[in-house]
């Protein structure tokens, strides 16, 4: 048995979760809860950072030394946006196990803030600063959102196309569809996206720092193919690799800004 409230409060006994039976002695002035643990779970809140720095709320418990997550809250990002989900986790664990609020007089009315629910969180901030660098350098001349959603994925946590979606469901993006994003790297070959950006990388260096000086870099990537194809050849590998590989080239400014990047096969 475990204390549940403070001495001076009246002790309440309940028998079950199930039927939140709930008896009051009034002649004990200690109050304690009878732990059933063939009928019940010990809930409990928990708090995870996520890759995007918000901080994951979630009711989980624990039998038998294994962690299992019961409901997954929501994603804070600030003081308040945390505070209110662990006020609703907390309700929601008092409503599952049968826990019946005490009608207590504090003397003040109670704040309907503690009533309120979070529906969504999304990094706005974030979000918005990185949509005005992008069209800052004027990249909007590339007029595809799911194209944005995937630069903006790749700043915030650089990871595969397929998990972009988790990362941007974790910022409160409005997510285009897994299809979508396909769609969209087809076009970005198709329409020659690369080519686009490069341009506009090259006025934007022009137009601040001027094109003085140029440098540039190369490295080679390889790929676990058995077989060459247009693309990837065997070449020179300082690793001394026989897979395919291409050469990537980075051009940028003296300023460190990239002007294009550049692939050709071995």
């Amino acid at each position: 048995m475990y204390k549940a409230l403070r001495s001076s409060v009246p002790e309440v006994v309940r028998f079950s979760v199930h039927d939140a039976a709930w008896l009051h002695t009034g002649s004990v002035h200690r109050c304690y809860r009878m732990h059933l643990p063939h009928r019940c779970m010990s809930l409990r809140l928990r708090k995870v950072p996520t890759a995007s720095g918000a901080t994951a709320v979630q009711i989980v418990t624990k039998r038998h030394g294994k962690l299992t997550v019961i409901e997954h809250l929501g994603s804070a990002h600030i003081p308040a946006q945390l505070a209110a989900l662990e006020e609703a986790g907390r309700e929601k664990i008092n409503e599952s196990t049968g826990q019946l609020s005490l009608d207590l007089d504090t003397g003040s009315k109670v704040s309907t803030a503690s009533r309120r629910r979070v529906k969504g969180s999304a990094s706005r901030l974030l979000i918005d600063t990185i949509r005005t660098a992008y069209g800052r350098l004027r990249f909007h001349v590339v007029d595809d959102e799911a194209f944005f959603q995937l630069v903006l994925a790749r700043i915030v946590e650089p990871t595969s196309t397929s998990d972009s979606i988790r990362a941007l469901d974790e910022l409160g993006a409005d997510t285009k569809h897994r299809s979508t994003f396909t769609r969209c790297q087809q076009r970005v070959n198709a329409d020659a996206y690369r080519e686009t950006i490069a341009e506009k990388c090259f006025d934007y260096s022009v137009a601040t720092t001027g094109i003085s000086l140029i440098l540039y870099d190369v490295t080679t990537l390889y790929f676990e193919a058995e077989k060459e194809d247009e693309l990837r050849k065997v070449g020179y590998s300082k690793e001394r690799r026989v897979d395919p590989q291409i050469v990537v080239g980075l051009l940028v400014d003296r300023t460190g800004f990239p002007l294009a990047l550049i692939h050709r096969c071995e």
